[in-house]
């Protein structure tokens, strides 16, 4: 298998893109360590003993909770092969003159400071491994912008600048670091956005479902599993000379309006 005996750290694992990650992952021979702050799908995870992911509790954007997390790894294992920064919101919907500093402060908390948080403790670890693999889950938005989600778009736009120095600082230990910028991707967070985005326009969700899938040349959705594949490579030694990298899965973004 592509991925055997290779261990890998998930943040935000529990659902979403994360658990489809995790899955994939799982199938192809990793050892999945993930974590998330809902406890009824942590409890539910860990109950079943076929798989090889062990869930833990944590906060992505507690200090204390994510040092405490990978304490709880090294109970386990000295190494990783892999972080896969997946945590982050959505952030509010809503014209830039009307938003407040704490729109922005949660956002960019949960979004970047995360995603700092987990590869400082991370580092260690990828060190003693002799290098491996730091994945951040960034966004098109970090590129293209995002019309009335500013704090959102601004947050993945710092993903990508964070990944290319953190590739550019750990690049002599072997360790790679690249971006993922998922597009349109079917899945609960989706359908979050595309309801408070319709409630704002005052339009129905169905024509915002419309514009959003339009915005790319292949005319359709990403699935959770899509980001999933892209992170199993990343991973994998067929990545080991691919680093401080943005790579799309999004069907090919024309736009964002």
């Amino acid at each position: 298998m592509l991925l055997k005996n290779k261990k890998v750290v998930i943040s935000a694992g529990a659902s979403g893109i994360g658990w489809a990650t995790a899955k994939v992952l799982h199938k192809r021979g990793a050892k999945v360590f993930l974590c998330d702050i809902d406890k009824q799908r942590i409890k539910k995870i860990n109950q079943d003993k076929k798989n090889n992911i062990r869930a833990f509790l944590c906060n992505a954007d507690d200090e204390k909770d994510v040092r405490d997390f990978f304490k709880e790894i090294k109970k386990f294992t000295s190494t990783i092969d892999c972080l896969i920064n997946n945590v982050g919101i959505a952030g509010p919907t809503g014209v830039i003159e009307k938003l407040n500093t704490k729109n922005w402060d949660q956002t960019l908390k949960t979004n970047v400071i995360s995603h700092f948080l987990f590869t400082k403790n991370a580092i260690p670890m990828l060190k003693r491994n002799k290098g491996g693999s730091i994945i951040n889950i960034s966004s098109t938005a970090g590129v293209f912008g995002f019309p009335l989600r500013s704090p959102y778009a601004v947050s993945k736009a710092a993903t990508l600048s964070f990944t290319k120095t953190a590739a550019m600082e750990l690049g002599k230990y072997k360790i790679r670091v690249n971006a993922i910028l998922p597009g349109v991707t079917r899945g609960s967070r989706m359908n979050r956005v595309i309801d408070a985005k319709a409630k704002y326009l005052k339009v129905s969700k169905k024509s915002i479902e419309k514009d959003f899938v339009s915005m790319a040349s292949m005319n359709s959705w990403i699935e959770e599993e899509d980001i999933g594949k892209l992170c199993s490579f990343l991973m994998s030694d067929d990545s080991n000379k691919i680093s401080g990298q943005s790579i799309a899965v999004d069907g090919n973004t024309l736009r964002a309006d």
